[in-house]
């Protein structure tokens, strides 16, 4: 399956039989930056703020996921589940979904803006995953420390760190580096380009490495 970066908390999941799934559109009055024109079969939104949430931009009639529950669409299977957009259950900004994806026998996993602290029933109920993807940024969502709490404890093959601050973001989140900072060198691979293609033979299991990809001109 191949996962190409969007900018922000969005990506483009493709499988191998042509069912494409674009997680979070956003828009650049929310984000500070615009979203490259992209079609899918589906899209998933964790949340209804602007910097997630901008369906409409998203071309080719997809089918929107933004409830709890159990799907089967075009041979993927995805699953989302409620958690929260802060650590006081959603008092400050509300609730938040994490989806589950299964593409080409890869397990993926994107947390939306996750703002709960990490804690076991959620993490058990995810595993195993192959693929985070996780908001590094603080402000609005967990921070880079706490990010790296739930790495630790899902132990996916690869983390993808997204919702932080890049040059022509907006946003009052924190950089890249702050994540980054938590790997030693040699588990964090910067990628050339927006997109990375994963096969089963690529997760030994041993230890995660950190994914660094570009973000796309729009």
């Amino acid at each position: 399956m191949k996962l190409t970066w969007l900018g922000h908390s969005s990506f483009k999941l493709e499988e191998s039989t042509g069912t494409t799934i674009v997680t979070d559109p956003y828009f650049e009055a929310n984000v500070g930056y615009a979203m490259p024109e992209v079609s899918a079969d589906i899209v998933t939104v964790s949340h209804s703020h602007g910097d997630h949430s901008a369906i409409k931009l998203v071309k080719g009639n997809p089918t929107v996921i933004n409830r709890v529950g159990a799907y089967e669409i075009g041979g993927v299977h995805i699953l989302s589940r409620r958690t929260f957009h802060d650590n006081v259950k959603g008092a400050k900004r509300g609730e938040n979904l994490v989806f589950k994806y299964r593409m080409d026998g890869v397990d993926l996993c994107h947390m939306g803006d996750i703002g709960e602290d990490c804690n076991a029933i959620l993490v058990e109920s995810l595993m195993p995953v192959n693929v985070l993807m996780i908001p590094i940024g603080g402000t609005y969502t967990v921070d880079a420390a706490e990010a790296k709490e739930y790495v630790d404890k899902i132990m996916p093959d690869f983390v993808i760190p997204m919702h932080y601050k890049t040059k022509d973001c907006d946003m009052d989140i924190d950089k890249l580096s702050e994540f980054l900072n938590l790997f030693d060198d040699e588990n964090i691979i910067e990628v050339e380009g927006s997109s990375v293609e994963f096969d089963r033979a690529d997760f030994d299991g041993e230890n995660t490495r950190v994914l660094v990809l570009e973000k796309p001109q729009a």
